[in-house]
């Protein structure tokens, strides 16, 4: 099992797109401002808020929600290994037979009338008048 790294938690950048940063959200343009208090205390109440609920739903739901992934992939990876990948080997050997048999019939029966047609209207001449 590996270890779990607690400094950079999202490696992949699986979530790069939730930006919850408090100047991803919030941003006053020229020309327009708050009082520098009014500023100060909205980016200290942003975080706060938003450390605290983040902080309080994953300590209650965040085990169980995990189990329930983690059993949710379990079940993928075995319906996977012991259903999907045999039976579709299943299918792909007896789809061979099946294509090898249809090939050889197509090959003896429709490839020479193909060809004789063929043949029959590459004689045909068409000329503007």
């Amino acid at each position: 099992m590996g270890e779990v790294d607690l400094k950079v938690r999202d490696p992949n950048e699986l979530n790069s797109h939730i930006q919850v940063n408090f100047a991803d959200v919030f941003g006053e343009p020229d020309g327009v401002r708050s009082m520098d208090c009014v500023w100060e205390n909205s980016y200290a109440c942003f975080e706060c808020g938003k450390n605290l609920c983040y902080k309080i739903m994953t300590f209650f739901c965040g085990l169980c929600i995990a189990l329930e992934w983690g059993c949710e992939f379990a079940m993928i990876t075995f319906n996977h290994v012991w259903c999907w990948t045999p039976c579709l080997r299943d299918f792909s050997i007896t789809m061979g037979c099946a294509q090898k048999f249809f090939g050889t019939c197509v090959s003896c029966c429709l490839v020479p009338f193909c060809e004789g047609c063929g043949a029959f209207f590459s004689k045909i001449k068409i000329s503007k008048s």
